[in-house]
C-alpha cells in the first residue's frame, strides 16, 4: 500500500513541476504590470502594459487549466501500459464526466441546491473547464477520473474482444466503459460536492482560527513525510485544492498579488490563509546553518570534500528551493538529526507566522523575489525586514543546535566517517565485477546523451533490467521495486556515477537524481 501511495505521490509531480517556472514568469509580469513599481510606463494605456499583459495571458495556461492538465498527466505516472493513449482517454471521459455533471444540474440543480443559471465566477460553486459549464471540483475531480481511467486501462486496453467488436478494441473499449462508468460518478458528485463545498468553507475557518499551532503542526508534519515521499499529499490539496480558498492558494496569491501591492493592511490582514505557505522558510535560512555545521564538524582532512559536497546542495537549497540533497546526506546516518531539523523547521515556520508574514515562500529565493519581496516591497517591506531578520537568527541557531548534536553524540555525518570504514565501489571495479559475473554491460553502447549515460548507469547498479518490477519518479528521485535487493550496488557506485545519494527500504530503492529526474527516468523506461 505504502509503494502504491509513493507511486501516486511521484505521479502528483509530473504536472506540478510546471508550476514553478510559470508562477515566476507570471510574477514577472504582475512587477512590470504595476505603476507602483515601474512608474507612468505600466499604466493600462501604454505599449510596456499592453506587451506584458500579452505575455501573462499566456502564462495563465497552466494555473487556469490545472484540471485539464491533472487529469491528462496523472495517469502518465500511474498507468502500466501505452501511456501516450491512456492521456488521451483520460482528456476524453473526463470532459464527457464534465458534460454529464453539467447537465444533470441543469435539470436538477435546485434539488440538489445548485442554482445552475448563476454565472460561474469564484465563489459560485461552478466553473467553466474546457468550455463547458461545470461544478468547481478543483483537481479533486479531475484526480478521481484519472485514477478510475487509470483502472479501466490497466484492466481494459489489452482485452480481447469478439471480431465483430474490433472497433471496441483498446482505446475504445476504455473510452466506451469510462464514459459509461462517468454518468453515475457525475450524479454522486453532483449529491455530494455542494456539501463538501460548504464543508469547505468551514474547514476554512478552523484553520486559519487554530492560528501558530495549526501551522507549526502543518510545517512539522511537511518536513517528516519528505523521506517517506508523502510530504506533497499534505501541501498539494492546499496549494492546489480548495481546503483554504477555491482555487487553491497558490493561484489564489498570483490574482490577487497587485491587489495587495497597492493596500497598507497587514499581510496577515489581507491573506491570513497564506500562512500555509510558509513552510519553505528552511530553504533560504535553515540550509547555510545547516551546511555551515556539518562542515565545522567534518574532519580537517575532509573539510575538502565535505564544501565540495555541501556547498552545492546549500545553493540548491537557497536559491532553487531543493533541499533533498542537503537533507539526505545527515537523514540516514543520523535519523535523530532530521527529527530535530523538523521542529526547527517548524518552529521557524510558527516564528514567520508570529511576526505577521505571509505569502508564497515554498521555493528558494528566485520564487521569493518574485511572488513576494518585489512586487510587494513598496507596501510591506516592514514585513520582510523583520522576515530577514529572524530568518538569520534562526540560520545561527540551526548551525549551534546542529554543531552542539554532532559533537555530543559523536554523528557519522559527511566528513566525519572513520577512514576505511565503508569501502566504496569505483565504476572500473563495478564493471569489473559484473564482466566476472557474466552479465552483459551496456557500456558497449555510447550514451546518446547526459540523461541516457545517467539512466544506463542506474540500471546496471539496480542489478539489471530483470531485477527491475517497476519504477516511477518524483521531483528530484527515480523510486525504483526491485527483485532482489541483494544485488543492487553499494550506495557509493551510485554517487561515483553522479546520483545524490540512496534510499533504501527492502526492496524499494530510490536514487536521488535531481531536477532532471523526469528524463532520467524516461530513459530508463526505454531501457527497460
Amino acid at each position: 500500500m505504502k509503494e502504491k501511495i509513493q507511486k501516486f505521490g511521484g505521479a502528483m509531480f509530473t504536472p506540478v513541476m510546471l508550476f514553478s517556472f510559470s508562477g515566476i514568469i507570471l510574477a514577472l509580469t504582475i512587477i512590470f504590470m504595476n505603476p507602483m513599481i515601474m512608474g507612468n510606463i505600466a499604466q493600462p494605456n501604454t505599449l510596456w502594459f499592453k506587451i506584458w499583459d500579452i505575455v501573462s495571458s499566456g502564462f495563465w495556461t497552466v494555473f487556469n487549466n490545472l484540471e485539464l492538465l491533472f487529469v491528462i498527466a496523472l495517469p502518465i505516472g500511474l498507468a502500466n501500459k501505452s501511456l501516450a493513449r491512456i492521456s488521451m482517454e483520460s482528456f476524453v471521459i473526463y470532459t464527457s464526466f464534465n458534460y454529464f455533471t453539467g447537465s444533470i444540474l441543469k435539470y436538477f440543480g435546485k434539488n440538489l441546491g445548485v442554482n445552475f443559471n448563476q454565472e460561474a465566477v469564484t465563489g459560485s460553486g461552478l466553473k467553466m473547464i474546457g468550455g463547458i459549464k461545470t461544478l468547481d471540483t478543483g483537481i479533486v475531480g479531475s484526480i478521481v477520473v484519472a485514477l478510475m481511467v487509470v483502472y479501466l486501462h490497466d484492466h481494459l486496453f489489452d482485452k480481447k474482444v469478439p471480431d465483430w467488436l474490433a472497433m471496441f478494441n483498446g482505446s475504445s473499449l476504455v473510452v466506451f466503459i469510462g464514459m459509461l462508468v462517468s454518468i453515475p460518478l457525475a450524479a454522486i458528485f453532483c449529491v455530494v460536492w455542494p456539501q463538501f463545498q460548504r464543508g469547505m468553507s468551514y474547514l476554512q475557518n478552523f484553520f486559519v482560527e487554530s492560528g501558530g499551532f495549526g501551522v507549526w503542526c502543518y510545517a512539522l508534519l511537511e518536513r517528516l513525510l519528505l523521506p517517506t515521499g508523502l510530504h506533497h499529499l499534505l501541501t498539494q490539496p492546499f496549494s492546489y485544492g480548495p481546503v483554504i480558498v477555491n482555487e487553491g492558494l497558490t493561484t489564489y496569491w498570483l490574482n490577487h498579488l497587485v491587489a495587495f501591492s497597492k493596500s497598507t493592511k497587514t499581510l496577515a490582514q489581507l491573506a491570513p490563509g497564506m500562512a500555509f505557505k510558509l513552510y519553505g522558510q528552511n530553504k533560504v535560512f535553515a540550509a547555510p546553518g545547516v551546511a555551515a555545521a556539518l562542515y565545522v564538524t567534518s574532519k580537517p582532512e575532509n573539510k575538502k570534500k565535505s564544501a565540495a559536497i555541501l556547498i552545492p546542495a546549500a545553493l540548491s537549497a537557497v536559491v532553487g528551493g531543493i533541499t533533498e540533497p542537503l537533507e539526505f546526506t545527515f537523514l540516514f546516518v543520523a535519523p535523530v538529526l532530521y527529527v530535530i531539523y523538523a521542529i526547527l523547521c517548524a518552529t521557524l515556520t510558527l516564528a514567520m507566522y508570529l511576526i505577521g508574514l505571509r505569502g508564497d515562500f515554498t521555493s528558494g529565493i528566485i520564487s521569493w523575489l518574485a511572488k513576494n519581496w518585489i512586487p510587494l516591497w513598496p507596501t510591506h517591506h516592514q514585513e520582510y525586514i523583520l522576515q530577514i531578520f529572524v530568518g538569520l537568527i534562526f540560520t545561527l541557531i540551526f548551525f549551534l543546535v546542529f554543531w552542539f548534536v554532532i559533537i555530543k553524540f559523536d554523528f557519522k555525518t559527511p566528513g566525519r566517517q572513520d577512514s576505511g570504514e565503508t569501502k566504496l565501489f569505483t565504476k572500473k571495479e563495478y564493471k569489473a565485477k559484473k564482466a566476472q559475473d557474466g552479465e552483459s554491460s551496456s557500456e558497449a553502447e555510447k550514451p546518446k546523451n547526459e540523461f541516457q549515460a545517467k539512466a544506463i548507469d542506474a540500471l546496471e547498479g539496480l542489478g539489471g533490467k530483470d531485477n527491475i518490477v517497476s519504477v516511477t519518479n518524483c521531483a528530484t528521485r527515480l523510486r525504483v521495486t526491485v527483485k532482489d535487493p541483494s544485488i543492487v550496488a553499494p550506495d557509493g557506485y551510485f554517487t561515483d556515477h553522479g546520483a545524490l545519494g540512496v534510499v533504501r527500504k527492502n526492496d524499494n530503492i530510490q536514487v536521488i537524481i535531481g531536477v532532471s529526474v523526469p528524463q532520467v527516468k524516461d530513459e530508463f523506461d526505454k531501457l527497460i
